[in-house]
């Protein structure tokens, strides 16, 4: 029997100062069902958020507890149980009635109230927290949704605390009792169990990237104008998929390295290390992406300018194919305007007009229109303006 069982089979358990610290003033000490006239803990706000408990005894489930007090209770009457506590957003007193149970580190329970973490794996004593970022792909608005979960493995129990609506561990739990030779090596059994779902869970957001990737870069050769959004909008989510994946390869050798020290059995070992391998190859595609949308930016940006300066070059020619139009118009108005000018000139009609009673006004004046028209006609001509 472990040192917790035996502390907690003693009537009154002694506990840690801090232990004590943890515990809420208005939650009583864990024990059998009081009589209804006694106060007791209130479970209505347990089971909002426990999504599942239960207690496995080599492998093979045996109690399903509603409450964390029925767990605690059936745990103790289990000397070779183990619990598997699942928990959806709880409540700080659920926390602290975890905390105070099964002596998890404060730290680790700050941690797991406040999530908002980053993936890691820290070790308390006898007890892993580990804090995993897990990720689905939704189809309709083509993005990628995180979650965050965070996980308390000690001797004989695992408490998941989830935030997010990923990963599905219902579908992680009923693969564990389909396979009970498996579920029967421990809590570490189910701590592979949730890691292999995790990094599972990476694979269709992988294909789902891929294909928009694809996508962005046929919409980048066709022009279409909201493609740059695009590209921002699926880097900012490589950036979060980056981060939920770079810290695991390091969390995978971290556990590997303590196979020896903690005699983790060998099948175990096996599926560690494939885990191992599918997050390191996860973290690698994941960093071809971001620098493949990289790469489509700075070509999206190259192709953008160079169609700005196509438009800019187009709107100078049609400014200069006008500015020629002009130049002729403005040519041929001049050369008229002259005859205009001595026809308008000698159309007045006055009396004392020396030319009018001349006999060569008439010539005159037409050939005055004549020389000038020529005249204008060549000045023009030789400055290209017709």
């Amino acid at each position: 029997m472990s040192e917790r069982r035996a502390r907690a089979a003693s009537k009154n358990g002694r506990k840690s100062a801090w232990r004590r610290a943890l515990t809420p003033p208005a939650v009583p000490p864990v024990q059998p069902p009081a009589p209804p006239s006694e106060p007791q803990a209130p479970e209505p706000a347990e089971a909002g958020s426990v999504v599942q408990a239960a207690l496995y005894r080599d492998g093979v489930r045996v109690a399903s507890p509603v409450t964390l007090a029925d767990t605690f209770r059936q745990l103790r009457d289990e000397p070779d149980g183990m619990a598997w506590i699942g928990l959806a957003r709880p409540t700080e007193s659920e926390l602290h009635s975890l905390a105070a149970e099964f002596d998890l580190h404060p730290l680790a329970v700050e941690d797991a109230l406040e999530a908002h973490q980053r993936p890691k794996l820290e070790r308390y004593g006898d007890t892993l927290f580990v804090v995993l970022r897990a990720a689905r792909y939704l189809d309709a608005p083509e993005e990628v949704d995180f979650g965050e979960l965070h996980l308390f493995v000690g001797p004989d129990f695992v408490i998941t605390v989830r935030h997010g609506a990923a990963p599905d561990l219902s579908a992680v739990r009923r693969r564990m009792e389909d396979t009970p030779e498996l579920l029967k090596l421990g809590p570490e059994a189910v701590l592979y169990a949730i890691l292999d779902s995790v990094v599972d869970g990476y694979v269709p957001v992988v294909s789902g990237v891929q294909n928009d990737i694809d996508e962005i870069e046929t919409e980048v050769f066709r022009g279409d104008p909201e493609v740059s959004r695009r590209i921002y909008e699926l880097s900012r989510e490589m950036v979060e998929f980056q981060r939920a994946t770079r810290p695991l390869v390091g969390m995978l050798h971290a556990l590997m390295a303590g196979f020896a020290k903690y005699g983790t059995d060998e099948e175990l070992q096996r599926y560690l290390r494939d885990v191992a391998d599918h997050v390191t190859h996860t973290s690698e595609r994941v960093d071809g992406f971001r620098q493949a949308l990289t790469d489509i930016l700075t070509v999206n940006a190259t192709l953008v300018t160079q169609q700005q300066n196509a438009e800019m070059r187009a709107l100078a020619e049609a400014g200069f194919e006008q500015n020629e139009e002009i130049k002729k118009i403005s040519a041929w108005a001049a050369i008229l305007f002259a005859p205009t000018l001595v026809g308008t000139i000698y159309g007045m009609n006055f009396e004392d007009m020396p030319e009018l009673g001349w006999s060569f006004g008439y010539p005159f004046a037409v050939g005055l229109m004549g020389v000038v028209c020529v005249s204008l006609y060549v000045i023009f001509k030789r400055r290209d303006w017709l």
